[in-house]
């Protein structure tokens, strides 16, 4: 079967640097008041938490307004939301962003047949990507029972682009922390990225490692919230974007029409997989690109290259929750010889797996494989829900009502 693929977010970043160096559980219940700030230290189910959605927010019509014919698109489309997260003033004057995200709800009959509690997953996509980018891993996994929410990065994918302060680096993480506080009530949760929303999952998680200690008497105290990370392909060891940040603003916006064009596009397209025939389709630029269209997206990309890009390098071996890297072991983009083992050796608690016969984006060109890989992970006994996750998840619930009353 053919599949229409996205572009992947390090591919068409490196493919513009190369060019510009010669002249990129549905919550149970929604309200629409604003939700108040959570502890990090309490961890509560993300499925009893509640949030204010967008009723602004319109999904985007993939099908008919962009042409994209594959249904697992139209479908991952079709389940978008986009819900007002808490930032500070730096990011929005109003305190709130719209952030979109999709849900895909573990398979009931799934989490039945296997007794063995898993925690959600936090998916976050690539360079200048969206949560569409999940459109095949997010069903597989869902399928085996688990719970995941794909999250665009804000200035990316389907997020509020207007009224927003700030685009960088840093408010993309404050927003994706204020995602999880508003969506997952900053409950423990597995988070993952790919490419350079790797780089984006390493800062996240080292501002929020969960620390559990147990007391004399055998209870579980903990404070933080992320249990383990899922690197995928990922940008771990370079900072910031190069010269780019640099740039005067006529020359960036000049750059960043580039990266928005359709032969880089393509180009990335066809660096980014094992068997480019099959998944690198012309249609497969429609839905990569499709979000770059919107109003807006040149401002925010442009006021991410001046913020001068993530900065993950120094981080990595502060990760010490258990990891799980995956690797396509035919990427073109970034040698797995060379950068998964760095994230092995850098790291306390990582281990590697490779993906093979696959590129860039495991997730898109073997989501059967990578589904199966991360169910495994998150199995496993050292990021199974701890006693104190399993004890607050019908706290959440009112938790959320009183959020809900306020």
């Amino acid at each position: 079967m053919k599949y229409t693929s996205n572009i992947s977010v390090a591919t068409a970043a490196v493919a513009f640097a190369a060019t510009s160096a010669t002249a990129f559980v549905t919550p149970s219940t929604t309200t629409r008041t604003k939700t108040s700030s959570s502890s990090s230290s309490v961890s509560i189910s993300a499925a009893s938490a509640q949030f204010q959605e967008d009723l602004t927010f319109t999904p985007p019509d993939t099908s008919n307004a962009g042409e994209i014919s594959e249904q697992l698109c139209t479908d991952a489309a079709a389940k978008m939301k986009r819900v007002m997260v808490p930032v500070s003033n730096e990011v929005s004057d109003t305190g709130y962003v719209g952030i979109s995200f999709i849900h895909w709800e573990a398979s009931p009959s799934a989490k039945t047949a296997n007794k063995t509690k898993t925690l959600p997953l936090l998916l976050v996509h690539g360079f200048d990507s969206s949560a569409l980018e999940y459109r095949r891993l997010g069903p597989q996994l869902a399928a085996l029972g688990i719970d995941v929410y794909c999250v665009d990065l804000l200035g990316w994918g389907y997020t509020q682009l207007d009224a927003v302060n700030s685009f960088s680096a840093k408010a993309k993480v404050e927003a994706l922390k204020g995602f999880w506080e508003a969506v997952g009530n900053n409950g423990e949760v597995v988070v993952g990225g790919a490419s350079l929303g790797g780089a984006a999952t390493i800062e996240f998680a080292a501002q929020n490692l969960c620390k559990i200690e147990v007391t004399e008497d055998g209870e579980e105290t903990s404070s933080g919230f992320v249990r383990g990370t899922v690197l995928i392909d990922a940008q771990g060891f370079v900072d910031g974007i190069g010269p780019m940040s640099f740039l005067p603003a006529p020359l960036a916006r000049a750059g960043i029409k580039v990266l928005q064009s359709v032969p880089l596009r393509d180009s990335a397209n066809q660096m980014s997989y094992y068997d480019p025939s099959t998944y690198a389709t012309e249609d497969a630029l429609k839905v990569g690109r499709m979000h770059c269209l919107r109003d807006g997206w040149e401002d925010g990309m442009l006021s991410f290259m001046q913020s001068g890009g993530f900065r993950p390098k120094e981080k990595v071996p502060l990760i010490d929750v258990p990891t799980l890297v995956l690797w396509g072991r035919q990427d073109g983009i970034l040698d797995g010889e060379e950068f998964a083992n760095k994230f092995v050796d850098g790291m306390p608690n990582a281990r590697l797996e490779w993906i093979e016969e696959c590129g860039h984006v495991p997730h898109l060109e073997q989501p059967e494989l990578t589904a199966k890989s991360i169910e495994a992970f998150l199995r496993e006994e050292g990021v199974r829900p701890s006693k104190n996750a399993s004890a607050q998840s019908a706290a959440g619930i009112f938790d959320g009502l009183f959020n809900f009353l306020n």
